[in-house]
């Protein structure tokens, strides 16, 4: 699952670090989100768009249901 947590993050200047802090999980977990080596629980994810005032849809892209789009 692709996402746009790094563009987000570098948009406000965070740190992997402190957007680790403000969301409660390790810098190792921001990484690997960032690097589509793991994706979040719905729990996180909801953390997620939550902390950026944006829609869980408008940070994870479904790469699945995009390709039965085109």
């Amino acid at each position: 699952m692709k996402n746009r947590l790094e563009e987000l993050r570098k948009a406000r200047g965070l740190k992997q670090e402190e957007l680790a802090a403000a969301l409660e999980v390790s810098r190792q977990t921001i990484g690997s989100l960032e690097n589509g080596r793991y994706n979040p629980s719905i729990l996180l994810a909801f953390r997620i768009a939550r902390y950026f005032g944006l829609r869980v849809e408008d940070i994870f892209i479904d790469e699945e249901a995009e390709s039965h789009e085109a």
